[in-house]
């Protein structure tokens, strides 16, 4: 097995490649001491995991712990639409492009999704949806989607988030927010979670940590409990209800004490900063967007991508124009950064 790992690796594929937290791995190790109830039931670590998340949320919110992100979005959606209804979201939100039909499939409602240049939703942008309302041969557009951070690595500021919140409720409509990478906006906003979704109007959070190191597991969070009534059938009949739920749970404590998501999110966030101030200055590179967060996409040469990603793998993002991701991970560092920046220019002088 070691033969197969290279300690020293680091790619900027996605920061779904990077490790764990050491932090979370001893949590995992505290935790496996004993035996615990199954299923989070009775157990004193879902107690504090729910009163760690009603600080961080409010008093109103209720947590459920679920397995993954696909599961986390697809269950939230689950709860709050029924099949004839839609859900308004980007064109290339993670909950159209990356989850293999899934929120169709299980909640049996339809994807209505809307080209956004820079990837975020405007409320104009749903107004054709309502014009259906009470009309019985469409769907009816229930509840409105955004990733912050998106996935073309852009934020949406909390004004932003309000307006659509507000617009939603003001037509009988929820709003959903994907956070699998929430860290990394609220740390790139300088805001807390609660300023970023209960306070600015989000109804139900899908709560990611696996990108910004923990090892599994998702969190749905619902801003108002009354909403989230019955869902523990929803996660069960969802195949997402973990018999061993203390890991999970475990991780999401530590990860909310002491700021280690914070921690975390700003190492990420700045190291892409340096990668794209970096990069854009090597000739021939050129950023295609500003770094919000902890994603640079850049232009780079054809010819040059496939002998870079030999070096350091990252995915092109639209071959047609040569743009690349580069994601940056809470244990990326200035070597790695200092590294890949070394070769792209090695290899942009023809070596």
């Amino acid at each position: 097995m070691k033969n197969l790992i290279s300690a020293s690796y680091k790619g900027f594929a996605s920061d779904n490649w990077s490790g764990v937290s050491p932090e979370v791995l001893q949590a995992i190790v505290d935790v496996n001491a004993g035996h615990h109830p199954a299923y989070g039931e009775n157990d004193p670590f879902m107690d504090l995991a729910t009163q760690k998340f009603r600080e961080v949320f409010g008093d109103k919110s209720r947590v459920f712990f679920v397995y993954n992100g696909t599961g986390a979005n697809v269950l939230a959606l689950q709860q709050l639409v029924r099949s004839w209804e839609g859900v308004v979201t980007p064109h290339s939100s993670h909950l159209n492009e990356d989850e293999a039909g899934a929120p169709e499939k299980f909640s049996g409602s339809k994807l209505l999704t809307v080209y956004c240049e820079d990837g975020k939703l405007k409320p104009a942008q749903i107004e054709p949806f309502i014009q259906s309302f009470g009309f019985q041969h469409h769907s009816q557009a229930k509840l409105v989607s955004i990733s912050q951070v998106t996935e073309l690595g852009t934020l949406y500021s909390l004004s932003e988030i309000k307006a659509l919140a507000d617009f939603a409720h003001s037509n009988n409509m929820y709003l959903h927010m994907d956070g699998a990478r929430i860290a990394n906006a609220a740390a790139a906003l300088g805001c807390s979670f609660k300023e970023m979704t209960t306070d600015c109007g989000v109804d139900v959070i899908s709560f990611g940590g696996t990108k910004n190191g923990l090892m599994f597991g998702e969190a749905v969070v619902f801003t108002d409990e009354k909403l989230a009534e019955g869902f523990q059938y929803n996660r069960k009949q969802g195949m997402q209800l973990a018999s061993k739920m203390r890991y999970i749970i475990a991780q999401f404590v530590t990860y909310l004490e002491n700021d280690l998501w914070k921690y975390n999110a700003l190492n990420a966030n700045q190291m892409a900063r340096l990668l794209g101030e970096k990069l854009s200055d090597l000739p021939g590179i050129s950023l295609s967007r500003p770094v919000e967060a902890n994603g640079v996409f850049a232009i780079i040469p054809k010819d040059v991508i496939p002998k870079l990603q030999k070096k350091y793998f990252f995915h092109v993002w639209d071959e047609s124009k040569n743009e690349v991701r580069l994601m940056c991970s809470f244990d990326t560092n200035l070597s790695d950064v200092e590294g890949f920046v070394s070769a792209a220019a090695k290899l942009m002088n023809g070596h």
